[in-house]
Protein backbone atom coordinates (compact mmCIF):
# COMPACT_ATOMS: atom_id res chain seq x y z
CA UNK A 1 0.00 0.00 0.00
CA UNK A 2 1.51 3.34 -1.02
CA UNK A 3 -1.59 5.52 -0.61
CA UNK A 4 -4.19 5.55 2.13
CA UNK A 5 -7.82 5.77 0.97
CA UNK A 6 -9.55 8.24 3.26
CA UNK A 7 -13.23 8.48 4.08
CA UNK A 8 -14.51 11.84 5.34
CA UNK A 9 -17.18 11.66 8.02
CA UNK A 10 -19.35 14.73 7.24
CA UNK A 11 -19.16 17.78 5.00
CA UNK A 12 -17.93 20.15 7.75
CA UNK A 13 -16.16 23.34 6.73
CA UNK A 14 -12.82 22.36 8.26
CA UNK A 15 -12.78 19.28 6.08
CA UNK A 16 -13.80 21.01 2.88
CA UNK A 17 -11.58 24.03 3.36
CA UNK A 18 -8.47 22.53 4.92
CA UNK A 19 -8.18 18.78 5.45
CA UNK A 20 -9.66 17.38 2.22
CA UNK A 21 -7.39 19.60 0.06
CA UNK A 22 -4.46 18.60 2.26
CA UNK A 23 -5.16 14.90 1.71
CA UNK A 24 -5.59 15.46 -2.01
CA UNK A 25 -2.21 17.19 -2.18
CA UNK A 26 -0.49 14.65 0.05
CA UNK A 27 2.03 12.14 -1.27
CA UNK A 28 0.53 9.13 0.50
CA UNK A 29 -3.21 9.62 0.60
CA UNK A 30 -6.35 10.16 -1.44
CA UNK A 31 -9.95 11.02 -0.56
CA UNK A 32 -12.00 8.03 -1.66
CA UNK A 33 -15.42 8.87 -0.19
CA UNK A 34 -17.41 11.39 1.81
CA UNK A 35 -20.58 10.96 3.85
CA UNK A 36 -23.30 13.29 5.04
CA UNK A 37 -26.66 12.81 6.77
CA UNK A 38 -28.28 13.30 3.36
CA UNK A 39 -27.15 11.87 0.04
CA UNK A 40 -27.75 15.10 -1.91
CA UNK A 41 -25.39 17.08 0.30
CA UNK A 42 -22.74 14.37 0.11
CA UNK A 43 -23.05 14.17 -3.68
CA UNK A 44 -22.80 17.94 -4.06
CA UNK A 45 -19.58 18.13 -2.07
CA UNK A 46 -18.20 15.05 -3.82
CA UNK A 47 -18.76 16.73 -7.20
CA UNK A 48 -17.32 20.01 -5.98
CA UNK A 49 -14.17 18.41 -4.60
CA UNK A 50 -13.70 15.57 -7.09
CA UNK A 51 -14.32 12.79 -4.56
CA UNK A 52 -15.20 9.43 -6.20
CA UNK A 53 -17.95 8.21 -3.84
CA UNK A 54 -20.67 9.81 -1.73
CA UNK A 55 -22.79 8.25 1.01
CA UNK A 56 -26.03 9.45 2.56
CA UNK A 57 -25.18 8.05 6.00
CA UNK A 58 -22.09 7.71 8.15
CA UNK A 59 -22.81 4.00 8.63
CA UNK A 60 -22.45 3.36 4.88
CA UNK A 61 -19.06 5.03 4.82
CA UNK A 62 -17.79 3.01 7.77
CA UNK A 63 -18.99 -0.19 6.10
CA UNK A 64 -17.05 0.50 2.88
CA UNK A 65 -14.24 -2.11 2.69
CA UNK A 66 -12.23 0.16 0.38
CA UNK A 67 -11.76 2.85 3.03
CA UNK A 68 -8.47 2.60 4.92
CA UNK A 69 -8.84 5.54 7.32
CA UNK A 70 -11.46 7.96 8.61
CA UNK A 71 -11.24 11.69 9.21
CA UNK A 72 -13.87 12.77 11.75
CA UNK A 73 -14.71 16.53 11.75
CA UNK A 74 -18.22 16.14 13.18
CA UNK A 75 -19.47 18.54 15.90
CA UNK A 76 -17.64 18.06 19.19
CA UNK A 77 -20.34 16.00 20.91
CA UNK A 78 -20.18 13.46 18.06
CA UNK A 79 -16.41 12.95 18.06
CA UNK A 80 -16.47 10.12 20.59
CA UNK A 81 -19.53 8.12 19.44
CA UNK A 82 -18.62 8.13 15.76
CA UNK A 83 -14.91 7.57 16.33
CA UNK A 84 -15.81 4.57 18.47
CA UNK A 85 -18.10 3.32 15.69
CA UNK A 86 -15.15 3.71 13.32
CA UNK A 87 -13.01 1.60 15.66
CA UNK A 88 -15.74 -1.06 15.78
CA UNK A 89 -15.67 -1.04 11.97
CA UNK A 90 -11.89 -1.51 12.06
CA UNK A 91 -11.10 1.95 10.70
CA UNK A 92 -8.09 3.97 11.89
CA UNK A 93 -9.29 7.48 12.72
CA UNK A 94 -7.95 11.00 12.71
CA UNK A 95 -10.37 12.91 14.95
CA UNK A 96 -10.73 16.67 14.87
CA UNK A 97 -9.99 18.72 17.99
CA UNK A 98 -11.19 18.93 20.69
CA UNK A 99 -10.87 15.16 20.94
CA UNK A 100 -14.22 14.59 22.69
CA UNK A 101 -16.96 16.23 24.72
CA UNK A 102 -15.12 15.56 27.98
CA UNK A 103 -12.24 13.55 29.43
CA UNK A 104 -14.33 10.44 30.12
CA UNK A 105 -15.33 10.21 26.47
CA UNK A 106 -11.75 10.85 25.39
CA UNK A 107 -10.41 8.05 27.57
CA UNK A 108 -13.08 5.68 26.28
CA UNK A 109 -11.97 6.46 22.72
CA UNK A 110 -8.34 5.80 23.57
CA UNK A 111 -9.15 2.53 25.31
CA UNK A 112 -11.43 1.24 22.53
CA UNK A 113 -8.87 1.89 19.80
CA UNK A 114 -6.04 0.49 21.91
CA UNK A 115 -7.97 -2.70 22.68
CA UNK A 116 -8.39 -3.26 18.95
CA UNK A 117 -4.85 -2.17 18.05
CA UNK A 118 -6.24 0.47 15.67
CA UNK A 119 -4.56 3.81 15.00
CA UNK A 120 -6.11 6.93 16.54
CA UNK A 121 -4.87 10.53 16.59
CA UNK A 122 -6.10 14.02 17.38
CA UNK A 123 -6.03 16.59 14.56
CA UNK A 124 -3.99 19.39 16.13
CA UNK A 125 -2.37 20.43 12.87
CA UNK A 126 -0.15 23.18 14.36
CA UNK A 127 2.01 20.54 16.10
CA UNK A 128 3.26 19.32 12.73
CA UNK A 129 4.52 22.71 11.56
CA UNK A 130 8.34 22.92 11.60
CA UNK A 131 7.95 26.23 13.44
CA UNK A 132 6.29 24.45 16.40
CA UNK A 133 8.90 21.72 16.36
CA UNK A 134 11.71 24.29 16.28
CA UNK A 135 10.20 26.24 19.18
CA UNK A 136 9.96 23.02 21.21
CA UNK A 137 13.57 22.18 20.36
CA UNK A 138 14.72 25.61 21.54
CA UNK A 139 12.91 25.13 24.86
CA UNK A 140 14.31 21.62 25.34
CA UNK A 141 17.83 22.85 24.53
CA UNK A 142 17.56 25.40 27.32
CA UNK A 143 17.77 28.45 25.13
CA UNK A 144 15.54 30.38 27.55
CA UNK A 145 17.05 28.70 30.60
CA UNK A 146 14.58 27.33 33.12
CA UNK A 147 11.03 28.12 31.98
CA UNK A 148 9.27 30.37 34.47
CA UNK A 149 6.26 31.77 32.62
CA UNK A 150 4.29 30.97 29.48
CA UNK A 151 1.30 32.62 27.89
CA UNK A 152 -0.92 31.69 24.95
CA UNK A 153 -3.91 33.31 23.30
CA UNK A 154 -6.38 32.37 20.60
CA UNK A 155 -9.40 34.48 19.73
CA UNK A 156 -11.50 35.64 16.80
CA UNK A 157 -14.62 37.67 16.12
CA UNK A 158 -17.75 35.59 15.57
CA UNK A 159 -20.32 37.97 14.09
CA UNK A 160 -23.60 38.29 16.06
CA UNK A 161 -25.71 37.21 13.07
CA UNK A 162 -23.71 33.98 12.81
CA UNK A 163 -23.93 32.94 16.44
CA UNK A 164 -27.53 31.67 16.48
CA UNK A 165 -26.87 28.78 14.10
CA UNK A 166 -23.23 28.02 14.89
CA UNK A 167 -22.63 24.66 16.59
CA UNK A 168 -19.83 26.26 18.62
CA UNK A 169 -22.48 28.31 20.43
CA UNK A 170 -24.50 25.25 21.49
CA UNK A 171 -23.87 23.80 24.93
CA UNK A 172 -25.50 20.47 24.02
CA UNK A 173 -22.95 20.11 21.21
CA UNK A 174 -19.98 20.73 23.53
CA UNK A 175 -19.43 24.21 22.15
CA UNK A 176 -17.60 27.13 23.71
CA UNK A 177 -14.43 29.14 23.29
CA UNK A 178 -12.30 26.78 25.40
CA UNK A 179 -13.39 23.78 23.35
CA UNK A 180 -12.90 25.52 20.01
CA UNK A 181 -9.76 27.63 20.39
CA UNK A 182 -8.69 27.50 24.04
CA UNK A 183 -7.87 23.82 23.60
CA UNK A 184 -4.95 24.92 21.39
CA UNK A 185 -3.62 27.15 24.17
CA UNK A 186 -3.77 24.34 26.72
CA UNK A 187 -2.19 21.93 24.26
CA UNK A 188 0.77 24.13 23.34
CA UNK A 189 1.44 24.95 27.00
CA UNK A 190 1.52 21.25 27.87
CA UNK A 191 3.63 20.51 24.78
CA UNK A 192 6.25 23.16 25.44
CA UNK A 193 6.54 22.51 29.18
CA UNK A 194 6.38 18.72 28.82
CA UNK A 195 4.41 18.14 32.01
CA UNK A 196 0.87 18.14 33.36
CA UNK A 197 -0.48 21.00 35.50
CA UNK A 198 -0.95 20.31 39.19
CA UNK A 199 -3.39 23.20 39.63
CA UNK A 200 -5.66 25.12 37.25
CA UNK A 201 -8.00 28.08 37.63
CA UNK A 202 -10.32 29.79 35.17
CA UNK A 203 -12.82 32.61 34.77
CA UNK A 204 -15.29 32.92 31.91
CA UNK A 205 -17.95 35.15 30.41
CA UNK A 206 -20.95 33.01 29.49
CA UNK A 207 -23.26 33.42 26.51
CA UNK A 208 -27.03 33.09 26.89
CA UNK A 209 -26.76 29.66 25.28
CA UNK A 210 -24.64 28.46 28.21
CA UNK A 211 -21.26 28.24 26.45
CA UNK A 212 -18.19 30.22 27.41
CA UNK A 213 -17.87 33.22 25.12
CA UNK A 214 -14.45 34.16 26.53
CA UNK A 215 -12.21 32.44 29.05
CA UNK A 216 -8.91 33.06 30.80
CA UNK A 217 -7.07 30.34 32.66
CA UNK A 218 -3.97 29.75 34.72
CA UNK A 219 -1.92 26.59 35.11
CA UNK A 220 0.72 25.75 37.72
CA UNK A 221 3.21 22.98 36.95
CA UNK A 222 5.33 20.73 39.19
CA UNK A 223 8.51 22.33 37.83
CA UNK A 224 7.38 25.67 39.22
CA UNK A 225 6.46 27.09 35.81
CA UNK A 226 3.28 29.15 35.61
CA UNK A 227 1.19 29.61 32.48
CA UNK A 228 -1.86 31.61 31.52
CA UNK A 229 -4.04 31.79 28.45
CA UNK A 230 -6.96 33.71 27.01
CA UNK A 231 -9.45 32.58 24.38
CA UNK A 232 -12.63 34.01 22.96
CA UNK A 233 -15.29 34.38 20.30
CA UNK A 234 -15.71 38.16 20.37
CA UNK A 235 -12.19 39.58 20.53
CA UNK A 236 -9.99 40.56 17.61
CA UNK A 237 -8.07 37.68 16.03
CA UNK A 238 -4.99 36.62 17.98
CA UNK A 239 -3.07 33.34 18.19
CA UNK A 240 0.30 33.89 19.84
CA UNK A 241 2.31 32.03 22.44
CA UNK A 242 5.34 33.15 24.41
CA UNK A 243 7.80 31.31 26.66
CA UNK A 244 9.88 33.17 29.26
CA UNK A 245 12.76 31.66 31.18
CA UNK A 246 15.46 32.95 33.49
CA UNK A 247 17.86 33.38 30.55
CA UNK A 248 15.72 34.22 27.53
CA UNK A 249 12.40 34.47 25.77
CA UNK A 250 10.67 32.91 22.75
CA UNK A 251 7.73 34.49 20.93
CA UNK A 252 5.72 32.70 18.24
CA UNK A 253 3.21 34.99 16.55
CA UNK A 254 0.14 33.44 14.91
CA UNK A 255 1.38 30.19 16.36
CA UNK A 256 -1.73 28.12 15.63
CA UNK A 257 -2.53 29.41 12.16
CA UNK A 258 -0.24 29.54 9.17
CA UNK A 259 -0.98 30.30 5.55
CA UNK A 260 0.21 27.37 3.45
CA UNK A 261 3.67 27.95 2.03
CA UNK A 262 4.04 31.36 3.72
CA UNK A 263 7.33 31.89 5.54
CA UNK A 264 7.04 31.86 9.36
CA UNK A 265 9.32 33.24 12.07
CA UNK A 266 10.26 32.67 15.70
CA UNK A 267 11.56 35.54 17.82
CA UNK A 268 14.24 34.64 20.34
CA UNK A 269 15.79 36.91 22.97
CA UNK A 270 18.85 36.01 25.03
CA UNK A 271 19.42 38.93 27.30
CA UNK A 272 19.27 41.96 25.02
CA UNK A 273 20.23 39.98 21.93
CA UNK A 274 17.33 39.44 19.52
CA UNK A 275 17.33 36.73 16.83
CA UNK A 276 14.69 36.02 14.21
CA UNK A 277 14.59 32.38 13.10
CA UNK A 278 12.96 31.95 9.70
CA UNK A 279 10.99 28.80 8.95
CA UNK A 280 10.06 27.90 5.34
CA UNK A 281 6.34 27.81 4.65
CA UNK A 282 4.45 24.52 4.58
CA UNK A 283 0.87 23.28 4.77
CA UNK A 284 0.69 21.92 8.32
CA UNK A 285 -2.61 20.17 7.53
CA UNK A 286 -0.82 18.25 4.79
CA UNK A 287 2.03 17.32 7.12
CA UNK A 288 -0.52 16.08 9.66
CA UNK A 289 -2.40 13.80 7.25
CA UNK A 290 0.84 12.54 5.73
CA UNK A 291 2.13 11.60 9.17
CA UNK A 292 -1.04 9.67 9.95
CA UNK A 293 -0.97 7.89 6.59
CA UNK A 294 2.72 7.07 6.96
CA UNK A 295 2.04 5.59 10.40
CA UNK A 296 -0.59 3.32 8.84
CA UNK A 297 1.60 2.31 5.92
CA UNK A 298 4.71 1.65 7.99
CA UNK A 299 2.92 0.17 11.01
CA UNK A 300 4.28 2.67 13.51
CA UNK A 301 2.45 4.66 16.21
CA UNK A 302 1.27 8.20 15.39
CA UNK A 303 3.73 10.99 16.24
CA UNK A 304 1.52 12.09 19.14
CA UNK A 305 0.09 9.39 21.39
CA UNK A 306 -3.73 9.54 21.61
CA UNK A 307 -3.40 9.36 25.41
CA UNK A 308 -2.09 12.92 25.17
CA UNK A 309 -5.48 13.91 23.74
CA UNK A 310 -7.23 12.43 26.76
CA UNK A 311 -4.85 14.29 29.09
CA UNK A 312 -5.60 17.55 27.28
CA UNK A 313 -9.32 16.93 27.81
CA UNK A 314 -8.71 16.36 31.52
CA UNK A 315 -7.25 19.85 31.78
CA UNK A 316 -10.21 21.33 29.87
CA UNK A 317 -12.60 19.59 32.27
CA UNK A 318 -10.76 21.04 35.25
CA UNK A 319 -10.83 24.53 33.75
CA UNK A 320 -14.59 24.32 33.24
CA UNK A 321 -15.09 23.18 36.83
CA UNK A 322 -13.08 26.16 38.06
CA UNK A 323 -14.81 28.64 35.75
CA UNK A 324 -18.28 27.58 36.91
CA UNK A 325 -17.56 28.04 40.63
Amino acid sequence: MDKIRWGILSTANIGRQRVIPAIQHSNNGMVAAIASRGIKRAQAVAREMDIPRAYGSYEELLADPDIDAIYNPLPNHLHAPWSIKAAEAGKPTLCEKPFAGDAAEAQEMVDVFKSRNILLAEAFMYRFHPRTQRAKQLVDEGVVGKVKLMQASFSFLMSPDRRAGDVRMKKEMAGGALMDVGCYCVNVIRLMLGEEPERVTASAVWADSGVDMNMVGTLKFPSGALAHFGCGFDAVPDSNYEILGDEGQILVESGFVATANAEQVIHVWRGDKHEVITIPGVDHYQLMVEDFADALISGRPPRFDPQDAAENMRVLDRLYISARV
